[in-house]
């Protein structure tokens, strides 16, 4: 782990540094991807069992992309009450929060008396990427389809990884049902991108397509835009834990070393705080900790390349490195931990006092955990069921509406230099124009 001062001569400059490391834009990472696209595009289904193969190691077959009631069947036998039981209420609380995150239709009337407005429609047919990985996310599955369910999407489409056996973890396909897709693939990486996006033999394209991935997933979302809409582009997990010298370092270095077991390497945690004492409490309590965990190997990787202890000179130097740095959640764990949230601006979550760890909002809180990472936060929010609706402008206009505008619409259209477009509402007013 780095440790940072802000007495250190180059401070402001570390911190501008760290807010900016991203794959959004490597070159090798673009090419590759545009590679796998442009494979899909010619070859379609044989492009994906081709990538399956690759990537995967599972040899399959156009048929046994898609996975079926069978499989279901057996997933749900496989999976405990237990962990059913646990999904359902992850589930209850998603879609609690989800339907006040929904947008309504409404209409006013302009000042020349027309009607105007904003009506609110479900996609149609959307897509949910679940990585693979390490571990079974199923509280990615629930976190994205969910939110679909809700808005009440028809077609629900999911595209998940499959093992070198071809199977899918049966607690993924157990969520997928409880969560509510109506399709699931086994097809991973950014070929799962581009077949959602873009279409094959077996897999209908979709009109927006949601979830978070690895370099190559996120790519592949940002070059494909236009072709299809989409979410956001999430990397990999963040973590800053805004603190004082109240905070537990038991509390932290716990919420630090969650952060860093996701997997892939690159997660990036923060911690900063006035305090050099509990800097230096931390450190300890994550090397007393991390040798019990289980999957300590991937934390301390994660944590050697992208922790950082960051000493502030007081907690307004804090907010300011938290807004700068537009972390992905943002825990606040410190006296006036509520007043101290309404300063951060840029993050995608922020949790608030000491009984609030990420967590709870990777599994269960309510909000969706697909958030902007990245520095992303300081342009983007994160998932919500309104990203699922199609917004459509609504304009009705009756004749004497239609009389009051002409003069404007004269005058604004003249200055264009586009006459046809007067001439095309001055028309329903003349004996010729108004026949029919």
């Amino acid at each position: 782990m780095k440790i940072l001062r802000y007495t250190d001569p180059d401070f402001g400059a570390q911190i501008e540094s760290t807010s900016r490391q991203t794959s959004l834009f490597d070159p090798v990472i673009e090419q590759r991807t545009l590679d796998v696209i442009q494979a899909v595009r010619e070859k379609g289904d044989a492009a994906l069992l081709e990538f399956t193969e690759k990537f995967d190691g599972a040899r399959l077959t156009a048929d046994q992309l898609a996975v079926t009631a069978a499989e279901f069947f057996n997933a749900s036998v496989k999976v405990g009450k237990e962990l059913r039981e646990a999904m359902r209420f992850a589930s209850k609380n998603i879609a609690r929060f989800s339907k006040r995150s929904l947008r309504k239709s409404w209409t006013i009337r302009n000042a020349q008396g027309a009607i105007v407005g904003e009506r609110y429609d479900p996609f149609d047919r959307v897509g949910v990427y679940v990585p693979g990985g390490t571990a079974p996310l199923v509280s990615t599955v629930l976190m994205t389809v969910v939110l679909g369910r809700v808005a009440g999407c028809r077609q629900i489409v999911m595209c998940t990884p499959c093992g070198p056996d071809g199977s899918i973890e049966p607690a993924v396909l157990v969520a997928a049902r409880i969560a509510g897709a109506t399709e699931v693939y086994r097809v991973g990486g950014a070929q799962a991108i581009a077949a959602m996006a873009l279409g094959t033999e077996t897999i209908k394209p979709v009109q927006k397509i949601f979830g978070p991935g690895n370099a190559y997933v996120v790519m592949a979302k940002r070059l494909l835009f236009g072709h299809v809409s989409i979410d956001l582009l999430p990397g990999p997990s963040e973590l800053l834990v805004l603190a004082d010298d109240s905070a537990k370092p038991a509390h932290i270095a716990a919420d630090m070393l969650a952060q860093g077991e996701h997997g892939s390497g690159h997660e990036r945690v923060w911690l900063v705080t006035p305090s050099a004492r509990l800097i230096n409490a931390v450190q300890r309590e994550i090397e007393q900790r991390l040798p019990s965990l289980s999957r300590r190997e991937y934390i301390k990787e994660a944590l050697g390349r992208g922790a950082w202890l960051v000493q502030v000179r007081d907690m307004d130097g804090g907010i300011e490195v938290a807004n700068t740095l537009a972390p992905e959640h943002c825990q606040i764990i410190a006296k006036n931990s509520r007043r101290l949230a309404e300063r951060i601006l840029t993050a995608g979550a922020v949790f608030i006092g000491p009984w609030s760890p990420t967590a709870v909002g990777d599994y269960l809180a309510g909000p969706s955990h697909t958030l902007p990472t990245g520095g992303a936060g300081r342009s983007f929010g994160g998932l919500a069921a309104d990203q699922f609706q199609r917004r459509t402008s609504i304009v009705e206009y009756n004749r004497a509406a239609l009389a009051r505008s002409l003069h404007p619409l004269k005058v604004l259209a003249g200055v264009e230099g586009l006459e046809a477009h007067a001439e095309s509402a001055k028309a329903r007013f003349t004996r010729t124009g108004s026949r029919g």
